[in-house]
């Protein structure tokens, strides 16, 4: 019977794989919906096992915890991390940036309709349709199961740099490991649990307090948002009833959304992204 216990603990050894970590958007960005990414992901996650990896996203883990806390903690400790910086998903950049802090294996992918950024433009990016053509997307996932498995190859070697070391002598970062007791694991895994649960609660009993706007400052935002609409409709040539008639979730609509989002004289009058889209949803007219 101990002859078995050994032989099934050392099978389950031998069958635990490296972990690829996933960094990519989740969420609707750029006209590509929750769906498009699930689609996506599947297509990361098979050309990874095909290497012989575990995929999994960054943010995931066994136990509970601070997510924050996790997804660091799983930028530094996998072996190697896949990227997609498809539509610059502001999360994903900085997980990014962290990862070539770390200076540890990465891949960087994008699809065609996303441009370079200029600071990691000098990293190889594997490219796929975005539209996820099936012959196109079965090319990209031999060429990146490729790639997994010839970038852990490279890593082994002394010299080996993702990024950092490519311009300059700079010193890595590290993440310290603290052993504990059992003990001393299970309270810290109480205190994060507690915090989460302080900040759910606290979430919940704090009102929603609606600043309310003075005559001038309502003057101000309506004055610039017209500004704003006018010069969008001149751009793009079209006629503001255009705008008018056009749901939320036309690409015309969230064009301008956009467009007044990211005017920063805008942000500052209104403070928050739903005070900005009531100037505007309140200054469309129908002509």
């Amino acid at each position: 019977m101990v002859k078995d216990n050994k032989t099934q603990s050392v099978s389950t050894t031998e069958m635990k794989k490296p972990v690829c970590g996933i960094v990519m958007p989740i969420s609707s960005i750029d006209n590509c919906s929750e769906t498009h990414w699930k689609e996506v992901k599947g297509i990361i996650t098979d050309a990874i096992e095909a290497a012989g990896f575990e995929a999994r996203l960054v943010s995931e883990a066994n136990d509970s915890g601070i997510i924050q806390k996790r997804i660091v903690q799983n930028l530094y400790n996998n072996d190697i991390v896949v990227c997609d910086v498809s539509c610059k998903n502001p999360n994903v950049m900085f997980e990014l940036g962290m990862r070539l802090a770390f200076d540890k294996p990465t891949i960087i992918v994008m699809d065609n309709m996303t441009k370079y950024s200029f600071d990691t433009a000098p990293i190889e990016h594997l490219g796929y349709p975005r539209d996820l053509s099936y012959y196109q997307i079965l090319e990209f996932k031999k060429n990146l199961s490729d790639k997994i498995k010839g970038t852990i190859a490279a890593a082994k070697q002394p010299n080996y740099t993702t990024f950092l070391k490519n311009f300059g002598e700079f010193q890595v970062a590290t993440i310290e490991n603290k052993k504990g007791t059992i003990d001393e694991v299970v309270l810290s895994r109480l205190d994060d649990i507690n915090r989460q649960i302080t900040d759910l609660w606290s979430i919940q009993r704090s009102p929603i307090i609606e600043c309310k706007e003075s005559e001038t400052e309502t003057n101000e935002i309506n004055k610039l948002t017209r500004k704003l609409i006018d010069l969008f409709c001149t751009e793009k040539q079209i006629s503001e009833s255009v705008l008018y008639e056009a749901s939320e979730l036309d690409d015309i609509r969230k064009a301008l959304f956009n467009f007044i989002e990211e005017q920063r004289e805008m942000r500052e009058l209104c403070g928050t992204p739903h005070r900005i889209r009531k100037a505007i949803l309140d200054n469309l007219l129908p002509f």
